[in-house]
């Protein structure tokens, strides 16, 4: 019961944010709207939304604001995971678009090898090698079409894209132990908040002329929804990792760039490549295979600990 709960978080959320991308790419294409303003308005309403839903229930939000050890990283996931992977991705769609940008987050697997294996003072095993390299090929055949002479997106979409890989990678494994300790919600909901302030901050939010420019018609409409969609794929998302594997977890979110390139390819007419597409397919395999080796690795790393321990 729990596995098909899981199951259909992951599969939902991934749903969600998969059409969020496209959305979000039409609102920066047909406005002077810019990432940091939107990504500002976006974490602050869906994060104090999330918080006054839990105090409506009763939860005591701010317990966690007691407790120092808790609250460092609190702020460590809020700004390089939260912040991090909301900047990375909406920077890369602007630059490129949803389709490339929501494959270029399935970088991840590789970051979170490269760490585990360098965390443990041990070499990835061949099939680790091997899945990294196969990922890196997908990943050639979809950004040049096979074609050496150049890329077919820019060296700032390239840039975003490869941050977005190291923030998913962050977002994905640094929050586990506060999650267990202090559940998605408060955890998601101040982390959207802290990131929102301090991008707020850094881009002095209130010097700005695009609040004209949001109330719109129809790009408020947009906003809305994507601030409701993007914030409820993520709860599922990271829900869904207490019921299943990160193997299942990984298979699964590949809904994800699908449902950004179907959409895109009805909404945009964006068609990729022959060989692009299948750079995609081969990301997505190779991408799992990374996975199941990540949790190998991750089984090693313990045991490595128990020893020295």
């Amino acid at each position: 019961m729990e596995r098909g709960k899981g199951i259909f978080l992951i599969i939902l959320g991934s749903i969600l944010w998969g059409a969020t991308g496209p959305m979000m790419e039409w609102v920066l294409h047909n406005s002077e709207v810019t990432v940091s303003f939107f990504l500002t308005v976006r974490l602050i309403v869906a994060g104090m939304s999330i918080l006054i839903f839990l105090m409506l229930q009763r939860k005591k939000v701010f317990a966690i604001w007691k407790e120092p050890v808790w609250l460092k990283q609190l702020f460590i996931f809020a700004i390089l995971g939260m912040l991090g992977i909301q900047y990375t991705f909406i920077a890369a769609i602007e630059a490129s678009n949803a389709s490339i940008a929501t494959l270029l987050q399935f970088l991840g697997p590789i970051y979170i090898i490269m760490y585990v294996s360098w965390k443990g003072k041990v070499f990835p095993p061949k099939y680790q090698v091997i899945g990294i390299i196969g990922t890196l090929v997908g990943l050639f055949l979809l950004l040049t079409n096979a074609q050496i002479g150049g890329l077919l997106i820019s060296n700032k979409a390239l840039f975003w894209g490869l941050l977005l890989g190291i923030a998913f990678s962050i977002y994905t494994v640094y929050p586990a132990r506060l999650m267990k300790e202090w559940g998605v919600l408060v955890v998601v909901g101040w982390g959207m908040l802290i990131g929102g302030i301090v991008l707020s901050t850094v881009s002095q939010i209130w010097n700005t002329s695009q609040w004209n420019e949001l109330l719109e018609y129809p790009i408020i409409i947009f906003v809305v929804l994507i601030i409701f969609m993007g914030t409820i794929a993520f709860v599922m998302f990271l829900s869904s990792m207490k019921y299943i594997t990160a193997v299942e977890t990984s298979i699964l979110s590949s809904i994800e760039p699908l449902t950004a390139m179907i959409i895109s390819v009805f909404w945009f007419n964006q068609i990729l490549g022959g060989w692009q597409y299948t750079g995609v397919v081969v990301m997505l395999l190779f991408v799992t295979w990374l996975s199941v080796a990540g949790d190998v690795n991750l089984d090693l790393l313990k045991k490595l600990k128990k020893r020295r321990g």
